[in-house]
């Protein structure tokens, strides 16, 4: 049965490792040419890092379960910042809800083209020699 220390450890490893990712992708972000948010380039680094076996999975599992788990929470800061532009939000609601729409179906047709490619194989003839 582990103890709690253990326990403890365990979980501090497992935001250790994410908050270095974050910070590395933040960092990586400064030094790129291009803009991509840092968060984005962590989060792949920590997927490169896992995919590659170079970082156990068990190492960072109960981390990220603690996050899933009360994601509702995290995005309680991010609905009350919004909360704040309601009367731009207003002005410019026919936009927003057009590129909605718009890139909605965009996606839509994409995938689905995509899918069709990839999962239609063309028939071969038989060979007569």
């Amino acid at each position: 049965m582990p103890t709690v220390l253990s326990v403890c450890g365990r979980y501090l490893r497992a935001f250790i490792i994410i908050y270095l990712c974050l910070y590395a992708g933040n960092g990586l972000a400064l030094l790129l040419p291009i803009t991509i948010p840092g968060s984005i380039i962590g989060m792949l680094i920590l997927f490169a890092l896992l995919a590659s076996q170079i970082l156990p999975v068990s190492w960072v599992k109960p981390g990220c379960h603690l996050i899933i788990r009360n994601m509702a929470l995290l995005f309680v800061p991010i609905s009350v910042g919004v909360m704040s532009y309601t009367d731009i939000l207003t002005a410019q609601f026919g936009p927003i809800v057009i590129s909605c729409v718009i890139s909605t179906f965009m996606v839509l047709a994409v995938v689905g083209l995509s899918a069709h490619k990839l999962h239609t194989r063309p028939i071969k003839e038989p060979r007569n020699e």
